[in-house]
């Protein structure tokens, strides 16, 4: 009984705070392509969103909220993850987390193979999408529900023993994106957040190498880390910054070549107009985003980004 009430408790006090929050409340449900691990973005800005395993991650959620207070959009920004997980784990052991509230926009991904066990098979990612937006639906009807098509993975690629072995790069990605796709029709979601696409269309446009294996070409970045499987912090940038587009309608070069969180992970201003030039025609491409000139200040050298939330 006493850690009943104790937990009643912690739920109730969870939910003054998030209820008393001002702004668009956004969820991020998903596992280390969201909490940026093998990076220095996991722990980025944690302080700025919350994190409702307390864990003290920032990630690519900490990116976007970084991005959106810069564009003076106010958003409350959450995560829900967990290692390795695909939205099965999510909804047989998380669901008396992610149920504490309501909320006005969802992101979510699955495994980045499609399926731990079975690699290349939709069939869960279908399945467990449409459970997780029906169950998300139950606390708020109106939310807004994204699925985020996550990147090619060079380590299932290049080595024989990968599951899209022998294929191009751009392969995997195609392949994820078509997943989610099929996935997004049965769950009724607003729309595909075309992260691995945009990494693709950084490789072939030159800004990426595509092979981590063989060296990184001089003046190219590598989107991957040093196990060719998660991101760099560059990708995760990428990633942000096309989640940041779909989400807000925002063309991502209105933040400009000195924005901040750039600076603060050690980016020139080169390679950030380069990431959000691709982002941006990622965007555009589909009809996410129109042309949006820099219309607000901006400082003539980059400077830290605000503190506090």
């Amino acid at each position: 009984m006493k850690f009943a009430l104790t937990l009643v408790a912690g739920v109730m006090v969870a939910l003054s705070v998030t209820d008393a929050q001002s702004g668009t409340s956004v969820l991020f449900i998903g596992n280390s392509f969201t909490y940026a691990d093998s990076s220095p973005v996991r722990f980025y800005r944690a302080g700025t969103v919350t994190d409702m395993n307390g864990e003290g991650i920032g990630g690519v959620p900490a990116l976007f909220k970084s991005f959106t207070q810069q564009a003076g959009i106010d958003y409350n920004v959450f995560l829900e993850t967990r290692p390795g997980a695909g939205l099965d784990y999510h909804l047989e052991n998380k669901l008396g987390v992610i149920g504490r509230r309501g909320w006005d926009k969802v992101v979510m991904h699955g495994f980045s193979t499609l399926d731990f066990d079975k690699p290349r098979d939709p069939a869960k990612l279908i399945a467990t999408s449409k459970q997780m937006a029906d169950f998300l639906r139950t606390r708020n009807p109106k939310v807004e529900l994204y699925l985020m098509a996550t990147w090619s993975r060079a380590d299932q690629t290049y080595p024989q023993t990968g599951a899209w072995a022998g294929q191009p790069i751009e392969a995997m990605a195609r392949d994820v994106r078509a997943a989610y796709d099929r996935a997004a029709a049965s769950a009724a979601v607003k729309m595909v957040i075309a992260v691995g696409e945009a990494w693709t269309r950084a490789m072939q446009t030159g800004v990426a190498d595509a092979n981590p294996y063989d060296g990184i070409e001089p003046g190219k970045l590598n989107l991957w880390a040093h196990d060719h499987y998660h991101a760099s912090a560059y990708g995760y940038y990428l990633e942000a910054l096309v989640i940041f587009g779909s989400l807000t309608g925002r063309d991502p070069r209105s933040l400009g070549e000195n924005e901040c969180s750039a600076y603060e992970l050690g980016f020139d201003r080169m390679q950030v107009t380069a990431l959000q030039q691709v982002a941006f025609d990622q965007l555009a491409s589909a009809g996410v985003v129109a042309p949006d000139p820099l219309v607000l200040p901006k400082p003539v050298n980059p400077v830290r980004c605000v503190q506090g939330p």
